[in-house]
This record gives structure tokens, sequence and C-alpha cells, in this order.
């Protein structure tokens, strides 16, 4: 894929990823704040504010790992820049799309401090973290990216 396609479409998916996020934590926030929804077997709907990092842990240090995921963020759109191929370019899409997503909760949500708000988390497997949108594209993409690693290099 040419330069000057890839930056449109990283930042296209990217925002697209941004916005399904969002909108789902909007009506998480909305639809579950008083009950859980049960879905198919494990699975339910469960509002949980994460005011750690990943899985919860660190919540001392959330404020500084969001300013190294804001590092990681800037560093995948030069990255993205360099991608051949569709799929490596995609994934690097999710995991940018993804971690703006979690880092507009911390930035927006009142907490503790700059990048102190707690991140909106609804998916619950109930034998795994709660998680969201933004946690599935970050995942996501970083297999993807793992398993197309030296597959198409850059240009």
């Amino acid at each position: 894929m040419q330069e000057r396609r890839a930056v449109p479409t990283l930042i296209v998916v990217a925002a697209a990823v941004v916005a399904v996020d969002q909108v789902t934590k909007w009506l998480a926030l909305r639809e579950l704040t008083d009950r859980d929804i049960h879905l198919i077997g494990s699975l339910r709907l469960h509002l949980v504010f994460n005011n750690g990092t990943a899985f919860g842990l660190g919540s001392k240090f959330a404020p500084l790992i969001a300013l190294v995921a804001v590092s990681i963020v800037v560093v995948l759109l030069g990255v993205g820049r360099q991608l051949r191929g569709r799929i490596p370019l995609l994934a690097v899409a999710a995991i940018v799309g993804g971690a703006v997503g979690n880092l507009l909760d911390r930035l927006f949500r009142h907490g503790n401090g700059f990048l102190g708000g707690p991140v909106v988390d609804f998916i619950d497997l109930q034998w795994w973290p709660v998680f969201n949108v933004a946690d599935m594209a970050i995942t996501c993409g970083a297999v993807v990216l793992a398993l197309t690693a030296g597959r198409e290099g850059k240009t």
C-alpha cells in the first residue's frame, strides 16, 4: 500500500474504533448503572470503572502509563505510514484507535488528576477481567501485528 493511501486508511479505521468504543461506553453508562445484562453462558454486560491499567493493575501509575500510551500512539502513527500491506496497517489502526479510546476516558472522566480518570469497562466473561471495545481492538491488533511481523515488511 502506498504511503499516501496508508495515512488516510489508518486515520479512518482508528477513528471508527474510537467512535464504536465511545458509543458503546456511553450506552453502558446509560443502561448498566443499576443492572447487569446476561447474554449467553458466562458473558454479561457489567459496568466497571477501571482506575488501574490493563486488568485493573497499577492504579497509582495509571497517569504515567497513559503518557507512555500517548508516546506509543505517536510511534505507531509513524510506523503505520511505512507499512506495506493492508493487514498490518489495519492492525496498527486498531491499536491506535483502542489506545485513543481509553486515553479519552483517562482525559475526560472525572478522576484523580491529569489522565487520572477511570476507563469504562463493561464486557464481562466472569472468568477474565472486565474489558471494553478499545481493549479488544488493542489486543486483536497486537496479535495480528505479531502474526504478520516479517511477512509484510516496511518500505
